[in-house]
């Protein structure tokens, strides 16, 4: 095996740059494309009273990642009302919450951007937890690829056939929710 049959690189890195693709550019795109997919009226809809409407978890998506990564890990104010998020019963349409999340997306991406591998051991106090950064950056991560699917199911529920993320001709899954030809993968 030649050294170009091996993907060579620096995990610490790696691991930054595909934070910073999930969080800034795959769920966003995904949450985007199920939102515009899905009635308007659905969008505070809840099942029953101990689930959260789509309009619910943006709030919650946009509370966590500024708790977590703006200020948790940048240094930024906290200021989240996190039982809020969950209460509302109605509130902004989707082109404010979209905004709202992308913006507070950007904050995440600047702060993930100035991140060096020797910085992911440090330690931050998170929610009254002590955590290090990579901890942190990897928890909201994975919160947020949950709630991601979470408004894809309620969208796919309330349109049906309308949501959908790859191009499956000729047995590829090709990304569609880049919408610029680019590759999901690295």
């Amino acid at each position: 095996m030649t050294h170009r049959d091996t993907l060579s690189f620096d995990l610490a890195d790696r691991f930054i740059a595909r934070s910073r693709y999930y969080l800034g550019v795959e769920y966003p795109a995904k949450i985007r494309i199920a939102l515009l997919a899905m009635p308007a009226h659905r969008i505070w809809w809840r099942a029953n009273e101990t689930s959260n409407s789509v309009g619910n978890l943006l709030l919650h998506l946009t509370g966590n990642v500024r708790q977590w990564i703006v200020a948790g890990v940048g240094g930024a104010p906290d200021s989240r009302h996190r039982d809020i998020e969950f209460s509302a019963r109605g509130g902004d349409d989707v082109p404010v919450l979209l905004e709202r999340l992308e913006k507070v997306l950007s904050e995440v991406d600047a702060v993930l951007a100035r991140l060096t591998p020797a910085s992911l051991g440090e330690m931050r106090s998170i929610q009254g937890r002590e955590t290090s950064i990579f901890s942190a950056i990897y928890h909201v991560v994975e919160h947020f690829s949950g709630h991601t699917g979470q408004i894809i199911l309620l969208a796919k529920e309330a349109a049906p056939s309308a949501v959908r993320f790859y191009d499956d001709a000729a047995g590829q899954a090709r990304p569609t929710f880049l919408g610029d030809g680019r590759s999901d993968v690295e």
